[in-house]
């Protein structure tokens, strides 16, 4: 019989008359679930906190189901005592098991006199390039600091590149308190085969130095099969498909990083509402209670699917619906059966027969026809509500009666019985609705609206709710996202979820109905559907009519060959030509730079260098740099961007000629092509942060949000552009946020004014950021950091305490992007 246990570490903190222990390990009782325990030091029992943690091996190795993952667990202690014995206990019902005893010279070697505790993830020589890659966490008990750094074999410190990141998984399990989670690190450093390097983690007397060139000297495709083997074969097999395509460095940053939220039907699971919920709810009444109507075009439906559809609407824990069904089924069909026999048990059940098929619009239309309701729901046939789905949406009427609403939804595996791919929601997002129909399902609009703009237009079937949803909401004056998951798109071998080749027709009325909004509402644009495998994503090109006069505004100071990359892609790749060159020049000392100044007014008539003679403040810097420009629109730039895709500035330029949009950013990659900049959240690291940083250039970013146009709170300013009249309207860049804050301070601004912030994927540059400047890695720039960072916050605590619009509150801002809270 095999052992249903395993102590995996332990580790024992002894100092200052304190210590601090943590266990971890898994195990299982006879249910096939993690045991209770009990922990003695020195003979005394002892309290102590656990975190589950799950095991794929150990399901995988004991054949089990996915209820018994959860049987990893992390033990944490503290205690008074000098540590002379130490014994963990299994219980499984009245019978005791020893799994861990530790004392004499055994407990000796556990035990570590120090503060400080530290983990290195692993180093590698990045591939193509002359850098190494460190990353690892280290934090002392006493949250005195921590310094990291590395240096030569002469004992010399070697200049780096050191992100500070966020390790909350080291509070969730255990391994810290709340607090200390801003302990991880990543380091680039210039790195060369032929010298020695080392990593020394230093706080107070504490000092740890690493031979960098024996941490973790596992070959990658060990790694990558120790990761997959937690999970299974498939994933050792789409690990290496993984390697091959992305490269050795994009691999092992996937290793360190990890998939966010890789059991999502767990979570959901876990996550929804319970049966006592339910009853509360049955029991509730608003002062507003609407009638529902739901409308269901049905076809010859499967009749399990049919009679789900129809079970998860009568169970509705709010009771003020109906349900109105357009059958066109095959007069001998059973689902005509089925249907009619549901319509005499329930009088909300309402139905009307159809004579022929009308197509999905005109069934739809036949549908809308009998309803009665203040609000209309799309429901599809074959699909799952929740049952708290209406109570939901109900409760967020009380205080505004909205026009639309729409919630969050995900898909459900049919065959394999798996709730998969959330599809988590942002606030209204225009930007992201002309890319694609992220809002689907579960849209609930007010009934005289759906039926003022005249039903669904059979012009665009297949794609006919994106077209009424347009219609909608041109017609809308409040729109509601509901940030929660209530609706269930079936998967199975004939839906669209499942096989998205199979209705290749409904990508073409996409783009069809998103170009008729355009001409209704008088936008100059042009869509274009994305290629495979992008089908149903779609990019809008803004017309540049009267081509307008853009001022680029760059900020340089010395590093002339940083800047001419920067001007030379303006002239040489962008193909956007009316445009004007402000560069400001700020206290440089090198003779090159202004040879170089000299060269670009003697050869171009749209250049202008204008003296900046006072110390260093980004925004005042910019705002001075304004007041030498002629252009109704302000490009911010810094000097070390590159043009990449000839259009980049045209894209913006399009986008900020909107009436609706005060600002555009755009796509930044680093110098080895991952993302440096694709959009900024509010509330990571208590101000912002980048999402997607990091990841491959092409990657789709969670619902596609890298790789098309979407609204974010804030962009950066390394590439923003901005209307003149918007700029002047809110009063420009802060002076009080001289290097960091000031960008998502802008644009935060230009949202309070009522403006959109759009993230152009299509604009695509390089910024060669961290390789030149690096991170806020010594004492007076963490301190003038974190002083402009209270600023921030003292001057938007509204947006960090309720959070940002464009990030959806089911996602943990204390972990990594789109991580779902536990």
């Amino acid at each position: 019989m095999k052992k249903r246990y395993n102590i995996e570490n332990v580790d024992i903190y002894q100092l200052n008359e304190e210590s601090k222990i943590t266990i971890s390990g898994w195990a299982l009782n006879k249910e096939n679930i993690l045991p209770d325990f009990d922990l003695y030091v020195n003979g005394i029992k002892t309290e102590f906190e656990i975190a589950k943690m799950p095991r794929w091996d150990v399901i995988q190795n004991f054949e089990l189901d996915r209820d018994s993952l959860y049987c990893g667990f992390r033990i944490a202690a503290e205690t008074k005592e000098n540590i002379a014995k130490l014994r963990l206990i299994k219980k499984d019902k009245g019978l005791n098991e020893e799994i861990l005893l530790l004392k004499g010279s055994a407990l000796e070697k556990t035990i570590k006199h120090y503060s400080v505790r530290y983990s290195l993830d692993g180093f590698i020589k990045l591939p193509e390039s002359n850098m190494g890659l460190i990353e690892g966490w280290a934090f002392s008990f006493y949250n005195e600091p921590v310094y990291v750094y590395i240096i030569d074999q002469d004992e010399n410190k070697v200049d780096m590149a050191k992100e500070v990141r966020l390790r909350k998984e080291l509070v969730d399990y255990k391994y810290a308190k709340e607090g200390q989670e801003n302990c991880g690190f990543s380091i680039k450093f210039p790195y060369s085969d032929s010298l020695k390097y080392y990593l020394v983690i230093e706080s107070g007397e504490f000092r740890k130095v690493f031979d960098i060139a024996k941490i973790n000297k596992v070959s990658l495709a060990t790694r990558m099969k120790r990761k997959a083997s937690k999970i299974n074969r498939k994933n050792i097999k789409r690990g290496f498909t993984y390697l091959r395509k992305r490269g050795a460095i994009q691999t092992v940053k996937r290793l360190f990083k990890g998939p966010a939220n890789t059991n999502y039907d767990r979570w959901f699971r876990e996550h929804r509402v319970t049966n006592s919920q339910l009853d509360e709810q049955r029991q509730t009444h608003f002062n507003y209670e609407p009638k529902i109507s739901i409308i269901v075009p049905t076809y010859n439906t499967p009749i399990n699917f049919l009679k789900e559809m129809i079970d998860t609407v009568r169970e509705q824990s709010y009771p003020n619906w109906e349900l109105c069904i357009a059958d066109g089924s095959d007069a001998d069909n059973e689902a005509r059966k089925v249907i009619l026999e549901y319509a005499k048990k329930d009088e909300r059940i309402k139905v009307t027969l159809l004579d022929d098929n009308y197509g999905i619009s005109g069934n739809t239309n036949k549908a809308l026809e009998i309803a009665t309701g203040d609000y209309v729901g799309l429901y599809d046939h074959d699909d799952i509500l929740e049952l708290d789905c209406l109570y939901e949406i109900v409760s967020c009427l009380q205080d505004i009666k909205h026009d639309i609403v729409y919630t969050d939804e995900d898909k459900y595996n049919n065959d394999m019985e798996l709730y998969v791919d959330p599809n988590i929601k942002p606030d209204w997002s225009p930007d992201l609705f002309y890319s694609h129909n992220y809002i689907t399902h579960f849209f609930v609009v007010k009934t005289d609206i759906i039926k003022g703009v005249g039903g669904f237009d059979s012009t665009y079937d297949g794609a006919q709710d994106y077209d009424i949803m347009f219609k909608c909401i041109e017609k809308a004056h409040s729109i509601y996202h509901l940030p929660k998951i209530v609706y269930h798109w079936r998967m199975h071998a004939a839906s669209t979820a499942e096989n998205p080749e199979s209705k290749m027709y409904c990508y073409e009325a996409g783009q069809k109905a998103i170009q008729a909004h355009y001409d209704r509402v008088g936008i100059d644009a042009t869509v274009e559907m994305m290629p495979k495998p992008f089908w149903g994503m779609y990019h809008t090109i803004y017309h540049t009519k009267g081509n307008p006069l853009v001022s680029i505004i760059i900020p340089n100071m010395d590093h002339k060959d940083v800047l001419k990359t920067c001007v030379d892609s303006l002239y040489e790749v962008n193909t956007y030509k009316n445009f004007e060159l402000i560069i400001v020049e700020n206290n440089s000392t090198e003779e090159d730079t202004f040879k170089y100044y000299h060269e670009l007014e003697d050869a171009h008539d749209n250049v202008k260098i204008v003296k900046w003679e006072n110390e260093f403040n980004y925004s005042l810097i910019n705002n001075f740099g304004v007041k030498h420009a002629n252009g109704d629109y302000l490009l911010f730039l810094n000097n070390d961007t590159q043009v990449i895709t000839p259009t980049a500035i045209s894209e913006m330029l399009g986008n900020c000629m909107r009436d609706d949009v005060g600002i555009v950013g755009a796509k930044l990659l680093y110098e080895d092509d991952t993302i440096q900049h694709a959009g900024v959240v509010i509330g990571f690291g208590g101000y912002a942060g980048h999402i997607f940083n990091g990841n491959p250039a092409d990657d789709y970013g969670f619902t596609m949000r890298a790789i098309i146009n979407n609204n974010y709170s804030a962009v950066t300013a390394a590439c923003l552009m901005t209307k003149r009249s918007i700029f002047d309207l809110v009063g420009g860049f802060e002076e009080q946020f001289r290097v960091a804050c000031n960008d998502v301070d802008f644009c935060l601004k230009v949202r309070k004014a009522g403006y959109l912030v759009v993230y152009n994927a299509f604009s695509i540059w390089h910024h060669f950021e961290s390789k030149s400047r690096g991170y806020e890695n010594n004492a007076e720039k963490v301190k003038r950091y974190n002083a402009e960072v209270a600023k921030f916050r003292a001057r938007w605590p509204e947006i960090l305490e309720k959070g940002d619009p464009y990030y959806s509150p089911l996602f943990d801002i204390k972990k990594a992007p789109f991580d779902l809270k536990e």
